[in-house]
């Protein structure tokens, strides 16, 4: 780094002396940090993309087939026509079934972006990794997605070096101290992915054409149950794969997201995503100390 500029003001001039960094907190954050005896370091990022395979395009599978002959151990509902071989454009077959697959591959994706942002907050003697902001999309339409995880890490001010692993949070600022008030402390961020396919068979066709059809035994308002069963599941799933990671801690700040895709007539794939902050109790609920407004004019 070349020497600071003689004409810049003096507190120009200490900063420079000592030394740059990055963060991705706001103003208020930033400030909120440093009041909780967190000093920001630096902005810290890690990146994966993946290939998830042709099953995540629909192809590659006909109807009546499930890929690796089912759902390689994982969840499977059958439904079979009641009315019989009515033609042989008819759904007389249809099934619900855990796309694990595909829960491995994003597993992976997810895993390896947040193990490169975790080694660049130890690479700068963090304590801790907040404000954590997670992006997936796609890259092309040849099923390929990017994981992006980026955060600021920090360090507890008059703490020495840490020798295990940076913990994480999706928080900053006044929502970190509230928990910390609460007797909480953060461990890390908590993602799960639930992935189902649905295929449908003759009653959910008909219903969800907007008609109950003539061979459908479902006169007036009735519920799609195949579909109201894979939604179920899904969610299902994926609370159960972020309760795996939580050991025994508690998941706060929980956010439940699901998509639903259509491939094909009758070809429904439905994912299910939930978030939040692992956190662990080390002390009774106490108030932290409310700050005092200062202002500096130099």
């Amino acid at each position: 780094m070349s020497e600071t500029p003689s004409d810049l003001p003096e507190a120009a001039q200490r900063r420079f002396a000592q030394g740059a960094f990055s963060s991705g907190l706001s103003v208020a954050d930033f400030a909120a940090c440093l009041e909780m005896g967190l000093e920001p370091v630096g902005l810290v990022q890690g990146f994966c993309a993946m290939q998830f395979g042709a099953f995540t395009m629909g192809g590659g599978i006909g109807r009546g087939m499930s890929p690796f002959g089912g759902s390689q151990g994982g969840y499977v509902q059958n439904y079979q026509c009641p009315h019989g071989m009515v033609s042989m454009e008819h759904r007389s077959w249809g099934q619900n079934y855990q796309q694990t697959w595909i829960e491995d591959s994003w597993r992976e994706g997810f895993t390896s972006a947040y193990s490169r942002m975790i080694e660049e907050a130890q690479n700068v003697g963090a304590h801790g990794v907040v404000g954590v902001v997670d992006a997936e999309n796609p890259l092309s339409d040849t099923g390929v997605t990017e994981f992006h995880l980026r955060g600021t890490a920090v360090k507890v001010l008059d703490t020495p070096t840490p020798t295990q692993a940076p913990w994480s949070t999706f928080l900053a600022g006044q929502r970190l101290a509230k928990i910390f008030e609460a007797g909480y402390a953060p461990v890390s961020i908590v993602v799960s992915v639930a992935s189902m396919r649905v295929w449908s068979y003759c009653i959910t066709e008909y219903l969800m054409d907007g008609t109950g059809g003539m061979w459908s035994n479902s006169p007036g308002t009735v519920e799609i149950d195949q579909i109201v069963s894979a939604q179920s599941k899904v969610r299902d799933l994926a609370r159960s794969h972020a309760r795996a990671q939580l050991h025994g801690d508690s998941l706060h700040g929980a956010n439940l997201e699901v998509v639903t895709r259509e491939f094909s007539k009758g070809d429904l794939e439905i994912q299910s995503r939930l978030s939040g902050n692992r956190v662990r109790r080390f002390k009774d609920f106490d108030p932290v100390d409310v700050p005092q407004p200062t202002v500096r004019l130099s």
